[in-house]
């Protein structure tokens, strides 16, 4: 059997991939068995594909390859310059505000100090289940429109976590008995982060180009569930 990407944009300097939850962009030592995006696609493409930025291994979502080392710089830069728009999608324990930013530092693994991370986001919808879960009598959920200003590693994660509204199906700083009521009652157990949009300029245009992924199947079904249907499409 021979795996293939869904390509979600391809031209002669770049190509776009929904990279699948459960997979790592790239190769890694953290588990050498696990399927990775990179060597996939290049076998599927037939070249040399260079990363420039990643997603977390339960994120699913857009992730962008060059196809030439001098495209990937030029890209890697603009990532660096904060010139690249990411909107991700989510499902956190609780009712949001409206809207906020988050401005809250922290200390990435593996580094020394904290370093400046900021998030934008805004509440698409919420809904309330009549389900005791922990030590509450019903269980809410909202759907969380997220913008990174920054991109450090975890971060949506981490910032949800801080505001207390940790993201569903997240192991690591999430809350364990949300996760098992999604497990329970829905059959999901994946992380419920999505990176749904990327917007850049063009490499080599110059054109403000906008790549948007699809939401999977069981995610848009649970949001038909909680009644957020006309809350997944927004624009950068």
């Amino acid at each position: 059997m021979v795996l293939k990407l869904d390509i979600l944009y391809r031209d002669n300097d770049l190509v776009a991939i929904q990279k699948p939850c459960g997979w790592f962009v790239h190769q890694t030592h953290l588990d050498r068995s696990a399927m990775c995006c990179m060597p996939v696609l290049r076998n599927q493409l037939g070249q040399w594909v260079y990363p420039v930025h990643r997603l977390d291994r339960g994120t699913s979502g857009v992730v962008l390859f060059a196809l030439h080392p001098e495209i990937a710089r030029t890209l890697g830069a603009a990532f660096s310059a904060r010139q690249i728009k990411k909107e991700y999608l989510s499902v956190v324990r609780g009712y949001l505000p409206d809207k906020g930013r988050i401005h809250h530092a922290y200390r990435p693994p593996n580094t020394s100090s904290p370093v400046e991370a900021i998030t934008d986001f805004h509440c698409k919808g919420t809904v309330e289940l009549p389900y005791p879960v922990g030590r509450y009598e019903t269980a809410r959920y909202s759907l969380m429109r997220a913008m990174p200003v920054t991109g450090r590693q975890h971060q949506i994660r981490r910032h949800c976590a801080h505001l207390r509204h940790p993201i569903i199906g997240d192991v690591r700083y999430g809350d364990r008995h949300h996760n098992q009521f999604f497990q329970s009652h829905f059959e999901i157990s994946r992380l419920l982060l999505m990176a749904t949009r990327i917007g850049f300029a063009h490499p080599t245009s110059g054109t403000w180009t906008e790549i948007s992924a699809p939401i999977p199947g069981p995610i848009q079904r649970l949001c038909q569930q909680f009644g957020w249907e006309s809350d997944l499409e927004d624009k950068l």
